[in-house]
């Protein structure tokens, strides 16, 4: 019986990295020979410093209206979905068995909803954490209890 590939997917809004374990001893190490980042620009750049207006023919003149959705959350949006790409193709190729997520929460459910059903059933475990600062030879000690499950 060969050993299980578990991929380990560590993200936040803007950058992301997947790692891989394929049982005790063996450690973790990068799973693709690249990492992920987005380049997103501060909201102040994708919008003008005042709301636009419209004109109104009643009592109260012109209005004013914020946009609807901030430019900055959706380019977080953007990315989880290139990730969830990669990691749907990766499912489909059978790449891994297992799949963890890590991530803040925000990040965390923008992944989970770029998951299609088929990678999706392979998640064992979120964790709703910000790992992109620990260095690769770390995680492991991070994610001993998950990894070892």
């Amino acid at each position: 019986m060969r050993a299980k590939t578990t991929w380990i997917i560590i993200a936040d809004g803007a950058h992301a990295r997947i790692a891989r374990h394929k049982g005790p001893g063996t450690g973790i190490v990068s799973a693709l020979d690249h990492e992920f980042a987005a380049p997103h620009a501060p909201t102040r750049e994708f919008v003008s410093d005042r709301p636009g207006s419209y004109p109104d023919r009643g009592a109260l003149g012109t209005h004013r209206f914020a946009p609807k959705t901030d430019r900055h959350e959706h380019e977080k949006v953007l990315f989880a979905a290139d990730i969830g790409a990669v990691l749907n193709k990766a499912a489909e190729e059978k790449a891994f068995d297992r799949l963890i997520l890590v991530a803040p929460p925000e990040a965390l459910g923008n992944l989970r909803a770029a998951l299609n059903d088929r990678t999706r059933a392979l998640v064992t475990e979120e964790i709703a954490k910000d790992l992109t600062h620990v260095p690769m030879h770390a995680l492991a000690e991070h994610l001993r209890d998950v990894i070892e499950a």
